[in-house]
């Protein structure tokens, strides 16, 4: 099975979200932890297939909350940074022909491009590389997730130099995409 293959495979199955406005909203003592894990009042769910299936029914609304929605009721929860943490990457093709698809700590899978960016930034509280793909949804309502310090390294090694709009950037391409990591200068990379 190819990148793209994967990518549809994990896709196929998700319910209709979109399409659901429940009258009912309310909020639940459930947190999804930066590490990705799940949590109910309290205790960590354990449960892969459970996991799974809250997540395919994850929506952020545009103020940027996270809620648990159904055709009967919506559920608001909190997540500490995204609700979705990259484990794996799998790479085809070289050079600009390059294709990055990432997996999920729950096993959706992604090709970065131009319906699934990555983008970075620096966390705010530790300084350093805080980069992120996204998932699915649009605009103010995408789900993202971050990238593991493992594949983040990983990624690092596939980076080039590439100009764009006259300055130098290290990045990566992915998708026929280049997806700027930082300038060039500030790197010392040429």
């Amino acid at each position: 099975m190819g990148l793209k293959e994967a990518e549809l495979a994990s896709k196929s199955g998700l319910p209709p979200v979109d399409k659901w406005h429940p009258e009912r909203k309310h909020s639940i003592d459930m947190r999804i932890a930066r590490d990705g894990s799940w949590h109910y009042q309290g205790s960590e769910i354990s449960r892969a297939k459970l996991v799974k299936l809250f997540a395919s029914i994850l929506i952020r609304e545009e103020d940027g909350s996270y809620h648990l929605v159904t055709p009967v009721e919506q559920a608001q929860i909190t997540v500490e940074d995204v609700p979705f943490v990259i484990v794996a990457m799998q790479k085809a093709g070289e050079g600009t022909q390059q294709t990055l698809a990432f997996t999920t700590s729950i096993g959706d899978v992604v090709v970065a491009g131009l319906d699934h960016a990555l983008r970075f930034e620096l966390d705010p509280q530790t300084d350093e590389p805080a980069p992120y793909v996204h998932i699915r949804g649009d605009g103010g309502r995408a789900l993202e997730a971050r990238i593991n310090r493992a594949v983040y390294y990983d990624l690092v090694d596939l980076g080039t130099t590439y100009s764009v709009d006259g300055e130098d950037w290290f990045g990566v391409w992915s998708g026929n995409v280049f997806f700027k990591m930082q300038r060039a200068a500030e790197l010392g990379v040429e």
